[in-house]
This record gives structure tokens, sequence and C-alpha cells, in this order.
């Protein structure tokens, strides 16, 4: 179980597939507009994440090495499409928000890069728990990046204005913002990861 736990906390923090690996950049640049976004963008991510590392350590036996990367991306394939009909289905006003990036979860490089690093390589306990910490880690760099973005860029949170004593900052609203946020926190977690060792 304590094996476990390590695989659920390493895709938190240790691997944090953001701020650590540096992957997903593409749709943590485009929809950590609003913390909204990033937590709806994060569960989906997250379900397709723990979906098909599940199902990929269950049929590794099975799939031929020459076309393994092919029957991965049928099964990331399978489940973004059941998180888009969901989203489509529950929540319109979010499905429209986050627009071509839920499909794109498909090629995203943390869902493939899981597959063809653990999933095929471990169990199924290990599998789940690896995709959940990769989720969750990604999730939580999501809204962090949108939380900071929507304060400064906007002077609200989950849409609700804060404070109306300052300015906000246009530029954190746009992708520049992003950039800038991104390389702010990857800069501020290699000088703790420097100082720490």
């Amino acid at each position: 179980m304590k094996k476990l736990f390590q695989e659920f906390i390493k895709g938190i923090i240790r691997e944090n597939p953001t701020f650590v690996l540096v992957l997903g950049l593409c749709p943590t640049l485009a929809v950590s507009v609003s913390v909204a976004n990033g937590l709806g963008m994060g569960i989906a991510a997250t379900f397709v994440l723990l979906g098909s590392s599940v199902i990929i350590s269950l049929v590794k036996k099975f799939i031929p090495d020459q076309i393994r990367i092919p029957c991965y991306i049928v099964v990331i394939a399978t489940f973004v499409t059941i998180a888009e009909l969901c989203m489509k289905a529950y929540s319109p006003v979010l499905d429209r928000a986050l627009g071509i990036y839920v499909p794109l979860i498909v090629v995203n490089c943390i869902v493939l890069g899981r597959a063809e690093a653990f999933a095929c390589k471990n169990s199924v306990a290990a599998s789940f728990f690896d995709g959940l910490g990769m989720g969750v880690g990604f999730t939580l760099a999501l809204m962090f990046i949108s939380l900071i973005r929507e304060f400064i860029g906007a002077g609200k949170i989950f849409g609700h204005t804060l404070i109306n004593a300052f300015e906000p900052v246009a530029v954190f609203g746009m992708p520049s913002g992003a950039l800038l946020v991104i390389g702010l926190l990857l800069g501020f977690f290699n000088y703790l990861k420097r100082r720490k060792a």
C-alpha cells in the first residue's frame, strides 16, 4: 500500500507534469485563464489518464509491440470521447470555454507518456495510482496557474470580483501572461529544488 501511495504522490510533487516534467503546456497556456476552466480541463485529463492507464495495463500482454502506440491512442481517444460527450451533456458552458482543447487530450504528451512509460510496464493498481497522481498534479498545477492569472488579470476568482483596489493587468489574460506565470513558477520551483539539494 505504501508503494501505491508513493506512486500517487510522485505525480503531485516529484514528477508533477507541469512544473517538473514540463509536459502538457498547450492546454495549460490556453485554458488557464480562469480557475473554472483549469478545474474542468484537469478533471477531464484526470479521467482520461485514469481510464487509459488502467485499460492499457490490463491489455498490455495482448498488444503486439509493433502497433502499441496506435493501440494506446485508440484507448485514449475512447476516454477522451467519453469525457467530451459528458461535458457537452452536463456542462455545455464549460465545453464551449474549453473548445478544441478537450479533444486534443488524445495527443497530450502527459497521457501518452504515462501509457508508454508506466502503464504498459506495471500492474493495474500501480497504473491506477500513477494515473490518479499525474491527473491530480496536472489539475493542481492548472488551478494554481489559473488562480494567479484570473486574480491578477481580471481581479476575480471563479468569476467573482474580489478586490476593486487595483487595476487588473490585462496581459495576464493573454497567452503571453500564461507563459510569464509558468516561467516564474518554474523558476521558483527550480530555486527551491536547488536550495534543498
